[in-house]
């Protein structure tokens, strides 16, 4: 619990997302024109709203830190953290950047759409809720004293009351489950072994495909990057092993690791891997070539990418619709008890 807490507040206390991109592609820039590291975050600190991260990282630099270490540090983004590790092995600090501030970008624009679209929603929800409850402390019961000469209009009010209380009572129950689902989610989850992890997400039927798609992005994209480099697959996959920011890839690598040590080759390892999709496997088949092989990761991490956009966007634009219709829903069977007893009390007359 006390870990949890204090994860909780770092990640409060990170840095403000659209600095941290502002920090990125300005370094890129710098790197771009021919500016050392060190003195490319120099002079970044010219920029008033950029002096402390800028200055947090070269402490840190002088500290015998690692970059990766000294972003962290800065209260960078762990996805951030997680391509400056590579970046570390691969000897690509400029373009590990240009990837990290393109992803970045696209998590900050998504989630800035993903905030549109729930705004109005949340308001009317708001709106209907209160007027869910003046209706069922108000209206109803006063509708009850005036059909009371009716038997079966008062019946009926009496039935339309029951039907917003447990309409009432079962959302609240919903979102009260939901909610401790979460939290016990968030306390456990780093007690959790990775196995019974993975399990879990298996059973999230939107999350999982999206997860699917992350985690092999993550691997074709960092897999091709350190293949730049001359290592071969064993060193690879040891060095993907040893990063902590990719939890699940970290535990893929282990174990392939292992089976290839027994002459196992990768391209029949990855079948075996639920959040790795299948194309992987055709890739490493047909490229005999380190060459061609990181080509062909490097040209998939593209597409993966492109086709995680698509699909968040897809869910982004699905949100109101699919809020719209529901409330729509409820209003018509409040609607319906308003009117009804109305209905049976004119049929007496």
């Amino acid at each position: 619990m006390v870990s949890y807490l204090k994860q909780f507040i770092i990640r409060k206390k990170m840095l403000n997302s659209s600095l941290q991109l502002r920090f990125l592609q300005l370094l890129h820039r710098l790197l771009t024109n021919g500016y050392p590291l060190w003195e490319a975050i120099e002079t970044i600190k010219w920029n008033r709203e950029l002096v402390k991260p800028a200055a947090s990282i070269l402490n840190s630099l002088e500290d015998g830190l690692s970059i990766e270490e000294a972003f962290e540090k800065a209260k960078f983004h762990p996805m951030i953290t997680s391509y400056l590790h590579f970046a570390k092995r691969n000897g690509d600090l400029e373009g590990s950047i240009k990837k990290c501030a393109a992803m970045y970008e696209y998590r900050i624009k998504n989630t800035n759409k993903f905030k549109q679209a729930a705004r109005y929603p949340l308001i009317l929800l708001f709106i209907f809720a209160l007027l869910l409850s003046f209706i069922k402390q108000s209206v109803l019961p006063s509708f009850q004293d005036i059909f009371q000469a009716s038997p079966t209009a008062s019946s009926t009010v009496q039935l339309s009351i029951i039907l917003i209380e447990m309409l009432t009572t079962i959302t609240t129950v919903l979102f009260i489950v939901f909610t401790i689902l979460l939290l016990v989610w968030f306390l456990t989850k780093d007690n959790l072994p990775i196995e019974k992890q993975l399990k879990i997400y298996r059973t999230i039927p939107l999350y999982r495909s999206f997860l699917r798609l992350q985690t092999s992005f993550y691997f074709a994209t960092h897999f091709s990057s350190l293949l730049k480099t001359g290592m071969s697959f064993k060193e690879i996959l040891d060095h993907m092993t040893q990063q902590n920011k990719l939890p699940i890839i970290s535990y893929y690598t282990r174990q392939m690791t292992s089976e290839l040590s027994r002459g196992v080759h990768i391209s029949s390892l990855l079948t075996v891997f639920y959040f790795l999709e299948g194309q992987l496997t055709n890739i490493f088949s047909k490229n005999a070539d380190a060459q061609s092989l990181e080509k062909d990761l490097s040209i998939y991490g593209e597409l993966l990418m492109e086709e995680i956009q698509r699909k968040i966007i897809k869910v982004i634009t699905l949100i109101q619709p699919v809020f719209f219709a529901v409330l729509a829903g409820f209003i018509i069977f409040i609607y319906i008890t308003l009117m009804w007893p109305m209905f049976q009390l004119i049929k007496t007359i």
